[in-house]
């Protein structure tokens, strides 16, 4: 089987905005469908995973923006494995048009957990190392991989929200996808109207569950640069407990 997946998908007019192009939270949502479509194919997929007690977790994800597509507009997500080590695989991500057009790059970072303790594992041992086969290094990507976004300790807190039913995915926990449109959320709509927002990161270094209240603190860095740190708590409590790392870049149009 071939190395590099490639899947089509067409931007639905309801996950696109007021500019009628595609939203960066369903783009990244797309690109972990195409993970999915790649694993399942190859026999890592979730439907695998679950009979043994194993799923994948999104650890790290970067996706750098030249044009969104727009709405109905059919693109492909081209994804494959750069790396495997023994707790963390590398995945990238090409975004291109039917024209061959490209409209993102995308990094990302995987872990494999045991869904009863909730501990990483071996990804090498899983189907006596498997994964190896899939390996593609020679692919281009060319964007940066995620950083290790450093923060001020005096960062603002700018909102607070609790968490829901429909937060939830199936690893039960709170979903990817909906940590990035939480973030997005923290930036007015005059922001995306007089900018493009070119790059996104965000790392999750511990889970969170229904219930649990999210703290977002965020902090402009330099001139389009945001970072921004999500915090769980249990309401009633004071603890915080640091969930989300982000970053997001804007550049004038």
């Amino acid at each position: 089987m071939e190395k590099v997946g490639k899947y089509e998908f067409f931007a639905m007019p309801f996950h696109c905005d007021y500019s009628n192009h595609l939203m960066m939270s369903h783009l990244g949502n797309y690109m972990l469908n195409a993970a999915d479509f790649h694993s399942r194919d190859r026999g890592f997929g979730f439907d695998y995973l679950f009979t043994v007690n194993k799923a994948w977790v999104l650890s790290r994800l970067a996706i750098e923006v030249e044009e969104m597509p727009e709405a109905y507009e059919r693109f492909y997500i081209e994804t494959w494995v750069e790396n495997a080590m023994r707790f963390f695989t590398k995945r990238n991500f090409r975004v291109v048009g039917l024209d061959g057009k490209v409209f993102a790059y995308g990094r990302s970072v995987w872990a494999m957990i045991d869904t009863e303790t909730r501990q990483p594992q071996n990804l090498i041992e899983v189907k006596d190392g498997a994964i190896l086969q899939y390996i593609e290094k020679e692919k281009e990507c060319p964007i940066a991989d995620p950083s290790r976004v450093q923060m001020d300790k005096e960062a603002e807190k700018v909102r607070t929200i609790y968490t829901y039913y429909s937060d939830v995915d199936l690893n039960g926990h709170i979903n990817s996808v909906k940590y990035i449109e939480h973030v997005l959320d923290l930036f007015p709509l005059s922001m995306y109207k007089e900018n493009k927002l070119k790059r996104f990161e965000i790392a999750y270094p511990a889970e969170s569950h229904q219930g649990d209240k999210l703290n977002f603190y965020q902090e402009q860095d330099k001139d389009g640069i945001y970072k921004i740190k999500v915090t769980k708590s249990v309401p009633g409590e004071e603890n915080e407990t640091e969930t989300v790392r982000s970053m997001v870049k804007f550049v004038k149009e």
